[in-house]
């Protein structure tokens, strides 16, 4: 069982990690502004594109990531910052810098928790039901991402998603299942890290300024204005500089054995 991932570019190895119903084509802007000095590795993750047929939860996954993208600095949004959290903490030698976009290390609420994945469950039930496109519209219809057009690339890698695999994304891959939460863990994470937000994105702000809390690698949240959930997808150019700035102020730098 292996990960589809692709690479391009010389430099420090970046690996882009997506959100749940993206592939790695949803990064494509990002991937072709870091390229430019960058080696760049965009993964599929479990479920997803390449990967459909991969059936992994959080800690499986991220070996899987581990076994793919090697050393690097390991970027995550969303879904993809829940695997690169568990990355860090259970393959910590591979992570040179750590960058969580859109992320949180879990529910605290046990209540809150088994509410996450009743409804997770409903949603992989309605996937497999009515297939992916209208999946896709009615998951893109969401409040949190308003102000998001997603490009014919990334709109269209989205529809060719396979039902099964997106529905196995959400029983084994969705913030209920992290269960108990890492938010106690965060401090054994000794690798640098970049925690981002967007700026409508009020939520993950907050989470945001949590994970700082607890990162002893982090020193503050950045937000990225004029974007909400998907700064990545809204706010490519602005990203794709934080991420650079980032791995250029912290050369040589690496989880503390």
């Amino acid at each position: 069982m292996e990960l589809q991932a692709a690479s391009r570019g010389r430099g420090p190895r970046v690996v882009l990690v997506h959100g749940f119903t993206q592939t790695h084509e949803s990064w494509d802007p990002v991937t072709a502004d870091l390229a430019t000095d960058h080696e760049v590795v965009v993964v599929d993750a479990p479920g997803h594109g390449g990967s459909a047929g991969v059936r992994a939860d959080l800690w499986a996954g991220a070996d899987l990531l581990a076994d793919v993208g090697g050393r690097a600095t390991y970027v995550g949004y969303s879904m993809g910052a829940r695997l690169v959290l568990h990355l860090a903490l259970g393959r910590p030698e591979v992570v040179e810098r750590l960058v969580l976009l859109g992320g949180t290390a879990g529910i605290d609420s046990a209540e809150e928790r088994a509410a996450r994945r009743l409804a997770d469950e409903r949603l992989a039930e309605a996937v497999e039901r009515d297939g992916t496109e209208p999946f896709i519209e009615r998951w893109l219809a969401q409040p949190i991402f308003g102000g998001l057009t997603p490009s014919p690339t990334d709109l269209a890698a989205r529809r060719a998603n396979a039902p099964s695999g997106l529905a196995s994304s959400l029983r084994l891959a969705g913030t209920g299942t992290m269960d108990p939460p890492l938010w106690d863990r965060l401090h054994a994470v000794t690798a640098p890290a970049l925690v981002v937000a967007g700026e409508r994105d009020e939520k993950f702000r907050a989470l945001g300024e949590r994970l700082v809390d607890g990162l002893a690698g982090a020193d503050r949240l950045h937000v990225v204005d004029g974007a909400g959930h998907a700064a990545h997808l809204e706010q490519p150019a602005a990203f794709a500089a934080l991420v650079r700035r980032f791995v250029a102020t912290n050369r040589g730098a690496g989880p503390v054995s």
